[in-house]
């Protein structure tokens, strides 16, 4: 029999990445986007994750890298067609995420009308801090997020202010896709999204919780 795979290390083992894009009216707003009726979701590979202490990998393709901050929600189990109302039982625990952006591509592909791969998709777009349980977060819509780029608040927002509830996604993806365990979702950034550049640091936090830092290289290929 295969050993447990530990949630703890989710991002070793976990098969899918799912995103919900504007979900902080605020964010929809500075990007001059309307705010949606229905989670705008997308994908990311397991090859974005970028773990604690491993850096930030600018995609040679693109000049505006960007940093988004969000809050993710770990699967502890497998659900289809899940209840809105039971949803929380699937949550295992949460991890602070950054869905790393090439903005200038990502333009590109909207006045295009093709998908955001290029610009979400690439390797260790997605740096996670430490699992946390689900036991140390007694209302995850009750969260205080921030950012710092060398030292430089740049992002800050609470996750009340989340257009759709983690239940409402939970239900809404499982009925598009079966979720399994050690999936992730990342439900969102608040506003405040901006570029980084090689060598910056950036510095990460849920307020009382958890933090995070790494570093933006280029690389080596």
């Amino acid at each position: 029999m295969a050993a447990p795979r530990p949630l703890s290390r989710f991002w070793e083992w976990g098969k899918n990445i799912v995103c919900v894009g504007r979900n902080y009216a605020e964010h929809a707003r500075e990007m001059q986007s309307a705010v949606p009726r229905e989670p705008v979701l997308f994908l990311k590979p397991s090859s974005a994750y970028a773990p604690e202490g491993a850096p930030v990998l600018m995609p040679a393709y693109s000049r505006d890298l960007q940093h988004e901050l969000e809050l993710g929600v770990v699967l502890g189990r497998r659900g289809r067609a899940v209840l809105e109302a039971a949803a929380m039982d699937y949550v295992a625990g949460y991890a602070l995420c950054l869905d790393m952006t090439a903005r200038d591509v990502q333009d590109e592909c909207k006045k295009r009308g093709l998908p955001w791969t290029l610009a979400k998709g690439f390797t260790a777009s997605c740096p996670v801090s430490a699992f946390v349980p689900k036991d140390k977060v007694p209302d995850p819509h009750n969260l205080k997020l921030w950012l710092k780029v060398n030292g430089e608040l740049r992002q800050e927002g609470d996750t009340s202010s989340m257009i759709f509830s983690i239940p409402y996604i939970i239900s809404y993806v499982s009925k598009i896709m079966t979720l399994e365990e050690g999936d992730l979702i990342l439900t969102g950034t608040p506003k405040g999204v901006g570029p980084v550049k090689e060598n910056d640091e950036i510095q990460a936090g849920i307020h009382g919780v958890v933090t995070m830092r790494c570093r933006v290289e280029r690389p080596e290929y």
